[in-house]
């Protein structure tokens, strides 16, 4: 296998996604493929090539390898852990390298919608509130977590919403119409639940802030957790927890919250009821 040096142009790059998919178009144009021949080569999909590209989504380490494989080359494996490293802050890759491999994920939002189910637009304007140097990546990063619901089997996800997600109108109407959008289409899936905790409830365990429970790891090579994950949002940093009774103590937030929450079907109208209140506009 061959070993591919290219060079960067000095200084950092403003997107090493951006980089990384320039590499891969280029070598794709020098042997003549298309998109869609190259993703049969590299056991993916052509939509995903095209996302790497055009920098829409990070290189995850399995097409990295694939790629390398498919090209002959030691190349996107050794950069993609960097690339990774530059999207990420290096506390949350443990949790999505656990998000890939888990069969259950239970996460509550207070302001914002989860990163799971945002369209790129309202990413891109949560994150660059933030100012960051990296944005792109950042965006591109935040989108690749969603490949989880193209697998196979993906995995059974129930998202419970404050209203106050539903009212903070980020990005102004049109953008929030999508993301209401997106909400609705996907509770319509058979492994998705959403649920709104209606303002009317005043109090509410979730009033202590965001928090995300993994669970259902398949314990085969012996490196995941055997039971589950509590992650807790901060403001500088999340905290993953592993210690059995305080990740009790959060599943049993969840499960007041699902009981202080309006129903699957009371939560969509309510959110299209939103959705409408933006279309009038």
């Amino acid at each position: 296998m061959a070993t591919l040096v290219m060079e960067t142009d000095s200084g950092a790059p403003a997107s090493l996604a951006g980089f990384l998919g320039r590499q891969l178009r280029k070598l794709r144009t020098e042997r003549g493929w298309s998109q869609t021949e190259l993703a049969t080569k590299a056991h993916t999909t052509g939509a995903m090539i095209s996302y790497v590209e055009n920098a829409k989504r990070v290189l995850a380490p399995d097409l990295a390898r694939d790629l390398d494989a498919t090209f002959d080359i030691d190349f996107f494996e050794e950069l993609s852990p960097l690339v990774l490293a530059y999207a990420y802050p290096s506390w949350f890759l443990p949790i999505v390298e656990l998000e890939r491999e888990a069969k259950s994920i239970r996460s509550f939002q207070s302001q914002i919608v989860p990163g799971l189910l945002q369209t790129e637009e309202y990413a891109r304007v949560t994150l660059a509130s933030w100012r960051p140097d990296n944005l792109e990546d950042l965006v591109a990063a935040r989108l690749t977590r969603q490949a989880l619901f193209d697998r196979d089997e993906p995995p059974h996800t129930w998202f419970i919403l404050d209203e106050q997600v539903l009212r903070r109108r980020i990005g102004g109407p049109a953008m929030m119409r999508s993301q209401l959008e997106r909400l609705l289409h996907a509770g319509q899936h058979p492994r998705c639940v959403i649920q709104v905790v209606p303002e009317e409830v005043t109090a509410h365990p979730g009033l202590a802030g965001p928090f995300t429970l993994l669970s259902g790891f398949d314990q085969q090579d012996g490196k995941k957790p055997p039971h589950d994950v509590l992650h807790v949002d901060g403001f500088s940093r999340g905290r993953t927890a592993l210690d059995p009774a305080e990740v009790n103590e959060g599943a049993r937030a969840y499960d007041l919250l699902r009981s202080y929450a309006l129903s699957p079907e009371e939560s969509a109208d309510r959110i299209g009821a939103y959705l409408e209140g933006l279309t009038k506009r």
